[in-house]
């Protein structure tokens, strides 16, 4: 089937026998056995729920894997897969990292004794340099938050071999609709499902999707052990959310293109970063292993000043954390998803006082312009 049909039949329900279109919400944390030593497959929802299920299905059927797992939130997800390792080993990291996942790595991961080291992924060299005999993983997020750096996952996975290595990708920004990390090369992808894959703002959402079965299950027994799987309702949003993805990411990305040609030709603007910019540095390796370039924007502005302005002045566009829903949002990643990552390192990766992150919503992108053009101009 191809991707718009998956996001709609990527799991067959064989829960029930109602004819009911939609998956119903197993509302239930526990379900009978038929009798000693026999299970229906389902005993108590932190270790399956028929809901949770099928969404589980359909997220592995769009990205390619031999499974997936749902989330009580992307951290979540994260945290999960950071019990694959033990005291004294080491992940090399792309730097520019979302600021709940920094905080996750230098706070949880350190106290664990799992030592976290941070590299240009994009550039293979540096990227060597920092892995040692103790190194268990390479961390990647691309396009990055805020930045929107580009890392060449193919390369980077190429630039593994031989080592046994994990390679994991976050893909929320993308999502499997534009890019299938798992078909480039890597082991485990993350995504926040709060964000695209949800795509309405109502939900709180993770996901891990494993290429191989023996690591999925790995992962699976680590998320029954501690417990934090997503709720039977949440599963229901999610799967919602999920049949519309792929007309929701076409809108939102045509929007962003617009707004970002748009953004370059304002005086107050003084760097647009969008992957899908030629003039930007990652946008030969996007397409080529990418369909699509998204709907996320950063921007940075002439002074403070502006950045506060834009940020009290639109009207329509929320100011709000969070990104990837119908509704457009703005985020200031130095207040908000990037204020617990250390002031040295927000300077060195350009996160300033100036800069802006705009998730391009479903709106009409005329409307769109209008209150940017009235808030910053």
């Amino acid at each position: 089937m191809e991707f718009e049909t998956l996001c709609i039949h990527g799991s067959k329900d064989n829960t029930h026998n109602t004819g009911a279109v939609c998956v119903p919400i197993y509302q239930s944390a526990t379900f009978t056995h038929p009798s000693v030593g026999e299970s229906t497959g389902y005993d108590y929802s932190r270790q399956q729920n028929p809901t949770r299920e099928q969404l589980e299905q359909t997220v592995a059927s769009l990205e390619g894997g031999a499974g997936a797992l749902a989330f009580s939130s992307g951290m979540a997800a994260v945290a999960c897969m950071l019990e694959l390792f033990s005291p004294g080993d080491e992940i090399v990291a792309s730097e520019d990292l979302y600021g709940g996942t920094v905080r996750l790595f230098e706070s949880i991961a350190a106290k664990n004794g799992i030592r976290i080291f941070y590299a240009d992924t994009g550039k293979p060299d540096e990227l060597q340099s920092v892995i040692s005999y103790k190194t268990k993983a390479v961390f990647i997020e691309t396009p990055t938050n805020p930045m929107m750096n580009v890392t060449d996952i193919a390369k980077v996975k190429r630039s593994l071999c031989g080592r046994k290595l994990l390679l994991i990708v976050d893909n929320t920004f993308l999502t499997p609709y534009f890019c299938k990390p798992l078909k480039l090369g890597a082991d485990i992808v993350i995504h926040s499902g709060s964000k695209y894959l949800g795509g309405h703002n109502d939900t709180i959402a993770g996901f891990l999707s494993a290429k191989e079965s023996a690591l999925c299950e790995k992962l699976r027994f680590i998320q029954k052990t501690t417990g934090a799987a997503l709720a039977p309702f949440d599963s229901f949003l999610l799967l919602r959310g999920i049949k519309t993805l792929a007309l929701r990411m076409n809108q939102a990305q045509r929007s962003a293109g617009e707004i970002a040609q748009w953004l370059k030709k304002q005086e107050k603007i003084k760097a647009v970063h969008y992957v899908g910019l030629p003039e930007h540095p990652g946008y030969e390796i996007s397409k080529k292993q990418a369909s699509g370039f998204g709907a996320m924007i950063s921007f940075e502005v002439d002074t403070k000043e502006t950045a506060v302005s834009v940020l009290e002045r639109v009207k329509l566009i929320l100011y709000a954390e969070s990104l990837g829903g119908v509704e457009s949002l703005i985020t200031y990643p130095i207040l908000q998803t990037h204020a617990d990552v250390p002031e040295e390192k927000r300077v060195k990766l350009g996160i300033n006082e100036r800069l802006l992150r705009l998730s391009v919503g479903a709106e009409n992108v005329k409307d769109l312009i209008n209150d940017l053009n009235q808030a910053i101009n």
